[in-house]
């Protein structure tokens, strides 16, 4: 390498850490403005009781290693949790738990901790994480395309909404795409050279995936569709004779069982080890005897792992919004709608754009490889995994955030890594023409980047021009436009109107008033009387999808957070139930995750009470033992709620 070169590639990648700065300004500035958002009050408070008591009985349904992550700066803080509280206690069994952690992180979060300085710690290493999935980006795009192939899809994922929105949040969803895309690359590597170094880092990829979540392991299916495209049409270096070939496979596959087998030993040690106080009884069947017990502490590992994966199977079905319309199930057209509105114009611009440089290439029928050689494998890994996980994806009758379409957005930014290489081999042909495509992707790079900025620090509700001028309510659903991360925003606005309290229908389970102390907390599917001529602030998700309060725009209202909440002026009087412009009937009431109750107005009960624990437990499964069998509406809940939708909150 020359000097000019070396040059080049310190210049390379001195632009891509300003990217990654760039990137880490916005969405840990969004991060830091704000609130809780739905599944972090679960997931941070899990974290940290895997670590200081090495018992996973918090959110079995999602594998550990991103909440650990998390989890450790806040150890290093001195945070502190009560495990003598009846939410710990309670939640010693997997059902009990999963209505437990609620409890036990919401506590966790704002009664024996600060809320700020927790949510600020605990998103930290899940920006960090964000930017190394950045960087591998980089580094994946740069051996693929050049550097310039390497500096177009960092800027394109530093400037993708989804990641700016959902990187800093406490959640799997970013950790398991890194981890992902770590996984198919070493494959390929693995492949490429099936030796003992990278049959390890393959399995610690593998690893790390399997602990991210529970849907990598579709990898083990793009594993196997990699090997058998090979039989179909190979890449560079593949053997062409038979017996050659054959030989050439039986390493690979070898090697491959080789990191699959590390991969498992790493996750069996990670559960084992912080599961090691966790009790065994759910392997009571195996008896109680010394023997029985030293067999139920080994089994305890993988049993606690599938029965999360297990859990995640059955509840995948749950219903979703889409472009106006609610849906029973998931439909196949709901990240292909989805990516496309929220994805930045410029992105979906360049892919275009190196589509159709891939068709010119084909028509003229070009021989100059656009992948290197030796990159082949791992070209190949990309668009297996981008196949298989896309086709999921599309069938998957779990539809509600294009948080779990992170995987195929990543590997969709590598594709453009060839485009410079194509119009540098365009230049070759016609130097007018390469300067109108260099320029249009140019243009359309740096479009994506203004969209990032001008979309700063509303990231949640993010839509492009593509969405014809209707509000994201009207398009998206959950996460797509509120996580209940906007309650700043209600703050801000309550002080501004010089509101001493504000009626509030929020779009999840905390208590609102440590964000927002003028809450009260309110359901706008049941407004009475009193609350004539008052401001409300409600959740975008509540209006159309969450709740059925389409009836309170018709009056006026003011967008808040980009679109993800709106604050409302009440008339006066309010309209009788059922009337026109008037609240539904209750029959036509809708609740929040699809559910036969009022889920936020039990959780909300709780989080006061949580000597109520038990009694909701065995209320909530009557409740949908009896909403499975009749579809009846549940019955009242087994305690006072002071007669509103919802309990009130302590003053």
């Amino acid at each position: 390498m020359n000097t000019q070169q070396r040059l080049w590639e310190l210049g390379s990648c001195l632009l891509a850490a300003l990217l990654l700065v760039f990137m880490g300004r916005l969405a840990g500035g969004a991060a830091l403005r704000e609130s809780v958002t739905v599944d972090e009050v679960t997931h941070i408070g899990a974290g940290v009781s895997y670590l200081q008591r090495l018992d996973l009985r918090m959110n079995e349904e999602h594998p550990p290693l991103a909440k650990v992550l998390a989890a450790i700066p806040l150890l290093l803080q001195g945070v502190h949790a009560d495990y003598s509280h009846i939410s710990w206690t309670f939640s010693e069994k997997f059902f009990p738990g999963y209505l437990g952690q609620w409890v036990f992180g919401e506590w966790f979060l704002e009664k024996w901790n600060d809320s700020k300085s927790v949510l600020m710690w605990a998103r930290l290493p899940m920006l960090v994480l964000t930017l190394a999935l950045g960087w591998v980006v980089y580094a994946c795009g740069k051996k693929l395309g050049g550097a310039w192939g390497g500096l177009l899809c960092l800027a394109v994922y530093v400037s993708t909404p989804t990641f700016l929105t959902f990187g800093p949040i406490v959640h799997t969803d970013i950790a398991v795409t890194l981890f992902s895309l770590l996984t198919l690359w070493t494959f390929a590597e693995l492949w490429k050279e099936p030796n003992r170094k990278n049959a390890l880092l393959f399995g610690m990829s593998l690893a790390a995936s399997l602990l991210s979540k529970f849907t990598a392991g579709i990898l083990f299916f793009v594993f196997l569709a990699f090997a058998l495209s090979l039989r179909w049409r190979g890449v560079g270096g593949h053997p062409k004779d038979k017996s050659e070939a054959r030989q050439w496979r039986r390493s690979r596959r070898k090697a491959t069982f080789a990191g699959v087998t590390w991969a498992a030993l790493l996750v069996y040690v990670f559960y084992f080890v912080l599961s090691w106080n966790q009790p065994s009884d759910a392997l009571y069947f195996l008896g109680s005897g010394h023997v029985a017990l030293f067999f139920r502490r080994l089994l305890l590992a993988p049993m606690l792992y599938l029965r999360g994966a297990g859990f995640v199977l059955l509840t995948s079905k749950r219903p979703t919004f889409v472009l106006g319309h609610s849906y029973s199930h998931g439909v196949w057209f709901y990240f292909p709608v989805v990516f496309a509105l929220k994805s930045a114009l410029g992105f979906l611009g360049l892919l275009l754009l190196s589509l159709l440089g891939a068709v010119a290439r084909k028509l003229r029928r070009a021989t100059t490889p656009m992948i290197p050689p030796e990159m082949g494998l791992h070209w190949r890994a990309i668009w297996v995994g981008l196949i298989l996980f896309t086709g999921i994806c599309l069938l998957s009758p779990l539809d509600f955030s294009i948080r779990h379409f992170t995987v195929p957005i990543a590997l969709l930014i590598l594709l453009l890594a060839p485009l410079p290489r194509m119009i540098g081999e365009l230049r070759e042909q016609t130097k007018t023409g390469a300067v109108l495509v260099s320029t249009a992707a140019a243009l359309l790079t740096a479009s994506c980047l203004f969209t990032a900025v001008r979309a700063y620090p509303f990231y949640f509700p993010f839509k492009n021009a593509l969405g014809m001028g209707h509000p994201a309510y009207a398009l998206f659903n959950d996460s797509n436009v509120d996580w209940n991360q906007s309650l700043p925003e209600a703050r801000r606005f309550a002080q501004s109107h010089g509101l001493e309290r504000i009626r509030l229908d929020e779009y999840g389970f905390s208590d609102p008033t440590v964000s927002v102390p003028q809450a009260q907390i309110w359901d706008c599917q049941k407004p009475e009387p009193e609350d004539a001529g008052h401001w409300a602030v409600l959740s975008a998700n509540l209006i159309l999808d969450g709740h059925n309060c389409g009836w309170v725009m018709h009056y006026p209202h003011e967008s808040m957070a980009g679109g993800s909440m709106y604050a409302v002026h009440l008339p006066t009087p309010i309209p009788a139930a059922g009337s026109a412009d008037g609240p539904p009937l209750p029959f036509e009431f809708r609740q929040f995750a699809g559910a036969p109750f009022d889920l936020p107005a039990l959780f909300m009960h709780v989080y006061q009470q949580p000597e109520d624990l038990p009694a909701a437990y065995d209320w909530m499964r009557t409740s949908f033992r009896r909403f499975g069998k009749t579809g009846e509406s549940a019955p009242k809940f087994p305690w006072n709620d002071r007669g509103r939708g919802r309990p009130a909150v302590s003053e």
